[in-house]
């Protein structure tokens, strides 16, 4: 996102700094129909700085793109997510203790 230069933050913070009531919503027009409204489509999930080790030739195949490898891992890992047939990592645990118990007998 890029950064906001004086003069969009100066009327960011007038806009903030005015009450409710003063703001002139007139020329808005009143949505009624909601039906065409995406959710979740400003949501960003909050993120958390890790480790990985990846194999050089997956790391330079993801930077063969260009900037933002980091953000290319974690869509490719987001897919990979969302088609794993609903499988959460708790339910990959008690998968695994199954798998070990059938080995052991």
């Amino acid at each position: 996102m890029r950064k906001l230069n004086k003069e969009q933050r100066r009327d960011i913070a007038a806009i903030a700094a005015m009450k409710d009531e003063d703001i002139d919503f007139s020329d808005i027009p009143l949505v009624l129909d909601w039906s065409g409204a995406e959710v979740g489509k400003f949501y960003r999930p909050p993120k958390k700085a890790i480790t990985i080790r990846l194999d050089t030739d997956v790391l330079d195949w993801l930077k063969g793109y260009g900037r933002g490898y980091q953000t290319r891992v974690n869509l490719l890992l987001r897919h990979a997510m969302a088609n794993s047939g609903g499988r959460t990592a708790k339910g990959n645990r008690e998968a695994k203790r199954t798998r070990r118990a059938h080995a052991a007998s």
